[in-house]
């Protein structure tokens, strides 16, 4: 069969016009860098980004071992996103080192509990009982903030967010609280009657963390968030980011993937 000049003239049209919309088309998704931590944080963010690339944007989700580093190339322009910290980390960084950058949405929390091998309920602790914390002061005063809000002991008012021992100012039980490295508590737990563990070192040592007596809310203070610079926070991709991770499908990813080790904080 012979096709015209005519014909053969719009065909080739046709197709130059198809390889100058080609480009373009390739480059409709933008393109939106997040900075991760590895584990939990960026397998939940590889599942938000065939959820995000529906609506336009192409996720590139960068892992980063230092916690220092995601919030510098946040706030330089390296990132337009991180999702790493909680809003205590990330406010004293702001103060810390300047950077004009802000939460925009929640993500998930990693609990703290408290432990014992020797009783099943918080019920059974007797007075007078040794309970040991980590002796960092992050999270030994996370862990007095804990016991504080489970009504077991008050704090002195306007400790922030890092209370030591000396700032507790009511123990109705007598407890006697001891300080230990963090990664040491797990196994002070047969020596003691019960101890405040981080979610990853009660993993590591084979503990449940449903198994805790005293348990982080999923919305207190220590639920990481989405963070971008300040001038970006009202821009039309950093809402569509926050909508794709507050899903359902993230939701129920989260809850079958790490088994209440990692919650849900939205």
């Amino acid at each position: 069969m012979t096709i015209s000049f005519t014909r053969r003239a719009a065909i080739a049209a046709g197709f130059s016009l198809a390889l100058a919309a080609g480009p373009a088309l390739a480059q409709q998704n933008q393109v939106v860098r997040i900075g991760v931590s590895p584990g939990p944080h960026a397998e939940i963010l590889e599942k938000v980004k065939p959820l995000i690339a529906k609506k336009g944007i192409d996720l590139k989700i960068i892992e980063f071992s230092d916690y220092v580093v995601p919030n510098q190339a946040l706030d330089a322009g390296e990132l337009e996103a991180n999702s790493f910290q909680n809003q205590p980390y990330l406010d004293n960084q702001v103060k810390d080192r300047g950077f004009k950058i802000e939460s925009v949405g929640l993500t998930v929390n990693f609990p703290l509990g408290i432990y014992s091998s020797k009783y099943k309920n918080w019920s059974e602790v007797p007075d007078g009982s040794t309970v040991a914390i980590q002796n960092d002061p992050t999270n030994g005063g996370r862990s007095l903030l804990l016991l504080q809000d489970k009504g077991i002991i008050k704090l002195k008012d306007g400790v922030g967010f890092k209370p030591t021992v000396a700032d507790i100012t009511a123990n109705p039980k007598k407890l006697k609280i001891i300080e230990i490295e963090a990664a040491q508590t797990p196994r002070s737990l047969a020596d003691v009657a019960a101890a405040a563990i981080n979610t990853n070192y009660a993993v590591d040592a084979k503990i449940d963390p449903a198994s805790a007596i005293l348990r982080e809310d999923a919305k207190g203070p220590y639920v990481n968030l989405i963070a971008v610079r300040t001038a970006d926070k009202d821009k039309p991709w950093v809402k569509t980011l926050v909508e794709s991770y507050h899903t359902p499908e993230i939701k129920a990813f989260v809850a079958e993937r790490f088994k209440g080790a990692v919650l849900a904080g939205w």
